[in-house]
């Protein structure tokens, strides 16, 4: 045994000038859903997951959450499409130990002790599982190589965009009914908030749009808990149900459950153990697809879209393979559509000396004003200019 754990760290990659492998130790925290398991994860936790391909978003929670470590079952990237999600957690100095196999999981408990050194992973100072390393240099080669293939994944996305269409056109020709709500849209902005990349820093860029206009507000699943966050409450929430907080559902949002176009809805049996009701949207696509054609059928005057997802890459890292149904409905909505995605890189203002000056010396104008016609202030300033002229000895 001893002479295969050697064997192990010499190809883990990561001795400590000859000594072996650096050990890092921390609570586990284990979760199938790495975006549910963030919501328990504690700072400098090891966060044990089932993920295949982290995407951006995953990563960001994950560094949000000031992870310690990431062990993975299974492959963070295998190949299939460009996720930077982890040469972004390499980048920010997280460890990532891949490919552990799902046995991992069962050896584990919520809260266990353990540890990671090179490519073993150790609990009681026993092994229990042995991966690989995914270090920076080895997730930008397995980019590079994923990167070359962008070409044949492009022809295959758009190929399957095409076939998809065919069989979900009739989501914007009116074979699915839209659900009737008590929530007024006719003639107002409507603000579609999802769970994307840059989300949060997107509905931070345009909060004085939402402050002034006050438009209906749509949170899509876990867009809903970005709403609250910023402290608003959503009018409406659309979705599975599946990735959004009991609390944000019990705050007195109109709820409108996706189901399947055949009409099961498995979001609508956690709704009902709540205590709560919900109006039901039997339709293909994903549940921002049905929000958009919602605020569209509704009468909206524009739509403003947060955090939607619109390329091959968002829809990659969904584990969808073409865009059929948003490809639709944004053909059908797109007159009255605005995609905010992105729009706090489109630019960021630095406050000058010369603009604080300015303010100064135009707040200061009004008051030099004032006092210049003030009965008051003449005779302030008669009266002060006989006092320095007494100190002078000029009377």
């Amino acid at each position: 045994m001893i002479v295969r754990m050697n064997l192990i760290y010499r190809d883990a990659g990561h001795a400590n000038s000859g000594v072996g492998p650096v050990a890092i130790r921390g609570t586990a925290r284990i979760g199938r859903k790495t975006k549910e398991l963030v919501k328990r994860l504690q700072p400098n936790e090891i966060a044990v997951i089932d993920h295949q391909d982290i995407d951006e978003l995953a990563c960001q929670s994950l560094l949000d959450a000031r992870v310690k470590a990431v062990v993975n079952v299974r492959q963070s990237i295998s190949g299939r499409y460009p996720n930077v999600g982890p040469q972004r957690l390499c980048e920010a100095g997280v460890y990532i130990l891949d490919e552990v196999g799902p046995p991992a999981m069962e050896l584990l408990k919520d809260g266990d002790e353990i540890e990671i050194r090179g490519n073993l992973l150790l609990k009681g100072g026993k092994v229990v599982a042995v991966g690989r390393v995914l270090d920076k240099k080895t997730a930008e080669k397995k980019l590079a190589e994923t990167r070359s293939r962008v070409a044949e994944l492009l022809d295959d996305f758009v190929q399957n965009t095409l076939d998809y269409a065919r069989l979900e056109k009739d989501l914007i020709l009116g074979k699915f009914a839209v659900p009737d709500i008590g929530t007024s849209i006719k003639g107002r902005h409507v603000l579609v908030v999802v769970r994307g990349r840059d989300y949060r820093e997107d509905l931070m860029a345009i909060r004085s749009y939402i402050d002034e206009v006050k438009p209906v507000l749509i949170g899509v699943d876990g867009g809903a808990d970005a709403l609250v966050e910023l402290g608003y409450r959503p009018d409406i929430i659309v979705g599975d149900m599946d990735s959004i907080s009991d609390e944000t559902l019990k705050i007195g949002s109109e709820l409108v459950v996706h189901a399947y176009p055949d009409g099961r809805a498995p979001g609508l049996a956690r709704v009902r153990s709540l205590g709560l009701s919900a109006k039901v949207f039997p339709a293909p696509g994903t549940s921002e697809d049905i929000a958009m054609l919602l605020a569209y059928e509704k009468g909206a005057e524009l739509i403003v879209a947060v955090g939607t997802h619109s390329n091959m890459i968002d829809f990659l890292e969904k584990g969808r393979p073409g865009m059929a149904s948003t490809f639709l409905v944004r053909l059908k909505v797109g007159p009255i559509l605005v995609d905010a995605k992105g729009v706090n890189k489109l630019y960021k203002g630095r406050m000058h000396a010369s603009y604080l000056f300015e303010v100064a010396i135009g707040a200061l104008i009004p008051l030099a004003i004032i006092m210049l016609v003030s009965d008051t202030t003449k005779q302030f300033l008669r009266l002060l200019l006989m006092k320095v002229k007494v100190v002078l000895g000029l009377l």
